[in-house]
């Protein structure tokens, strides 16, 4: 165990700073536990899926022109279009999932249907849809890596006197408006840039990504900045194209966007799409932030890390537990609650996910991360003490010294 002096403690309780490299098995004696019918995706199920995310927001939508024609937008009606936002963005981030599955062939063996469902879905919610599906397979490959993880990369403690970090910003806030005031204030901070300027600050400079292969952008193949590492380029060799044949998907949704706007004006858009877009975009940063980032899971440098290893630092939450009949999560296609299957083998469809969850649970619990806090309190401890992190024995681990009682 490494020295755990000014380590906070989440609901795993220090389980993953014990973890060793012997501790991990190979892939292969892992994928010998699941069911050998979870690697495969049925096409007929997955569109039920699919029909059943499709209409829920269709009926959401409907809903919303409705009281567009009663109510209008102003001013005086952001409170209800705020909770209209709310609930169709929750309800849509459904098609988001499934759009994911299909970046990750696990919604068909068909290909051509698969892509085409994804490269529709993701581009209607502004994401592209070839340029993620390569980047979140490299975030994949390099889940928890310090230099070529790909999202919620931590940042490490400067060394250097003369540098400043991410944790000394913290202690100015800390210094400003005293210890619990100042944390409240840095955890909102976190909170609003991840939530809500995080997913486009990602597409568009890499953010959160990790340092090796530069600024990198999900619109254009080449990196922005001379890349560390240039063999670990973001979008090499074909992948180039593919980002141009996402931006057309992209241009096609923008365009249509702006028309709408020029003849219905900015409320009305803002209100049926933007609104429940932002929603969308802070769910999708709310999951893959919390499924590999708490105060007490580690990241590793190159030569620690391994695939297993990084897949097996993934977290499942209790997203059942948002809600009292685990609706949301149902309408997530069981996301953030089935995760750490999926980040061991991603081709598994999430209707498949609960039994290669239960098997690995079965088989490795000494391996498997499962953090019983409730989501708003787990996400609350994160945006406080996921600031900086520093290098103990194999591990970078997040530093708290003396705020660990403000944390925990």
């Amino acid at each position: 165990m490494i020295d755990l002096e000014g380590i906070a403690f989440s609901g795993l309780k220090g389980k993953a700073l014990s973890l060793t490299p012997e501790d991990f098995p190979k892939s292969k004696d892992i994928k010998a536990v699941i069911p050998e019918d979870c690697f495969t995706p049925e096409t007929s199920k997955s569109l039920g899926y699919l029909a059943v995310s499709a209409i829920s927001t269709a009926i959401c939508t409907a809903a919303g022109v409705s009281m567009l024609g009663v109510i209008g937008t102003s001013i005086w009606t952001l409170p209800i279009w705020t909770a209209y936002s709310a609930v169709t963005g929750t309800v849509a981030m459904g098609l988001w999932v499934l759009a994911h599955e299909c970046g990750h062939g696990a919604f068909s063996p068909d290909r051509k249907l698969q892509d085409a469902i994804g490269f529709v879905l993701h581009s209607l919610l502004l994401v592209p849809y070839y340029s993620w599906q390569r980047s979140h397979a490299v975030h994949h490959q390099y889940t928890n890596h310090m230099g070529l993880g790909e999202t919620h990369v931590p940042e490490p403690l400067a060394t250097d006197a003369s540098e400043s970090d991410s944790g000394d910003q913290r202690q100015f806030f800390i210094e400003k408006f005293g210890e619990k005031n100042g944390m409240i204030a840095w955890g909102a901070l976190q909170g609003f840039l991840h939530l809500v300027i995080g997913w486009p600050g990602y597409l568009l400079i890499g953010a959160t990504g990790g340092p090796d292969r530069g600024m990198t952008n999900h619109f254009y193949p080449n990196p922005l900045t001379e890349p560390p590492n240039p063999k670990k380029e973001l979008f090499p060799g074909n992948w180039k194209e593919k980002v141009y044949q996402s931006d057309i998907g992209i241009a096609a949704v923008v365009g249509g966007l702006l028309a709408w706007t020029a003849c219905h004006g900015l409320g009305e858009v803002m209100a049926l799409y933007g609104g429940p877009l932002l929603v969308i975009n802070a769910w999708l940063v709310l999951y893959t932030w919390l499924q590999h980032t708490d105060v007490d899971v580690p990241h590793f440098s190159d030569e620690d890390h391994t695939f297993v290893r990084g897949a097996l630092h993934t977290i499942d939450r209790p997203y059942d537990k948002l809600d009292p009949f685990g609706l949301i999560d149902f309408l997530h296609h069981k996301i953030g609650s089935t995760h750490v299957a999926h980040h061991y083998d991603s081709s598994i469809p999430h209707y498949k996910a609960q039994a290669a969850t239960d098997a690995i649970k079965e088989n490795f619990p000494q391996l498997y991360l499962y953090d019983p806090t409730p989501i708003p309190q787990a996400l609350w401890r994160v945006c406080k003490g996921c600031t900086v992190v520093e290098k103990r024995g194999d591990k970078w681990v997040w530093k708290n010294d003396g705020l660990e009682s403000l944390i925990e």
